[in-house]
């Protein structure tokens, strides 16, 4: 079978699609970028602070002699920064075809020891608090906001919102982190309804469990609270999938990466990682 950072299937679909990524200067939002990138898409990379993981990003994308990218430092939480995103992009590109919602802040601005040692909410620093809600929760609807009417006004779209594990949005000592992505999936499911017979989808995509990135803090026993540790490159199928043609009649899905095949058909494959949406208890 093939690994999953490796494409195991063709996406003609993608030749020239423009894809904005947030947060895709490293982790998932990366490895979601240079799939997307090596199979021909121009794509959008976002990063808040910038500097040298976003010019690696550029750096590999640009090394694989495929797809454009354009690598640009803005803030999701700052809705002046969205709207110039989608302007960059459009100058750049000409147009937008789907916005993958990957940015996000996690637990390690409440505590280092959040995996191993749990915070109380009532200890959780405000403005750290503040700043993750701002992120996952505004950041997602600020950057929607600013594509979304294009994506409307040319009758096609896709918008995919990164969530995480069902068990993660109430396990003790992860809010608000957990809470963020609750609220997130909640608003994916009302977006895709308001969205209806526009031509634009959204539907939501996570690891299915702890991913080896920065959002957990560093050292030799860097895992999850489940004990288990995914590889990014885990997102790369999905997101091909749902940025490509075959997804076209899907919307108000939920994804979860670690349960897609990468030997069989991809609509298939889809299919078998489907959850109901904004059910707790699950995976």
């Amino acid at each position: 079978m093939p690994s999953p950072s490796q494409a195991s299937h063709d996406y003609p679909s993608l030749q020239g699609r423009v894809v904005i990524v947030t947060g895709g200067n490293r982790g998932l939002g990366r490895e979601m970028a240079l799939a997307l990138v090596a199979h021909g898409a121009n794509v959008t990379v976002t990063s808040q602070t910038g500097g040298e993981s976003l010019a690696e990003t550029a750096r590999q994308a640009e090394a694989l002699g495929a797809g454009e990218i354009l690598a640009l430092q803005g803030n999701v939480a700052d809705w002046d920064d969205c709207r110039w995103v989608m302007d960059q992009t459009l100058a750049r590109f000409g147009a937008v075809h789907s916005l993958i919602n990957n940015a996000g802040r996690g637990m390690r601005l409440i505590s280092e020891t959040f995996n191993t040692v749990s915070t109380k909410f009532w200890e959780a620093d405000v403005a750290a608090w503040k700043e993750i809600i701002d992120v996952n929760i505004n950041g997602t609807f600020m950057m929607a906001r600013a594509v979304t009417p294009h994506l409307v006004s040319r009758g096609f779209g896709k918008i995919i919102n990164i969530s995480t594990s069902d068990i993660t949005m109430t396990r003790q000592g992860y809010t608000p982190y957990g809470p963020s992505k609750t609220a997130i999936e909640a608003a994916s499911a009302a977006w895709s309804v308001e969205l209806a017979d526009t031509g634009v989808s959204v539907n939501v995509l996570l690891p299915g469990g702890a991913t080896d990135t920065d959002l957990l803090p560093p050292g030799p026993d860097k895992k999850g609270a489940d004990g288990n540790l995914l590889d990014p490159a885990i997102m790369r199928a999905p997101a091909l999938w749902l940025c490509a043609d075959q997804s076209n009649d899907y919307t108000g899905r939920r994804l979860i990466a670690r349960q897609w095949k990468n030997n069989i058909d991809p609509t298939q494959a889809a299919q078998g990682t489907f959850v109901s949406p904004g059910v707790l208890g699950g995976v």
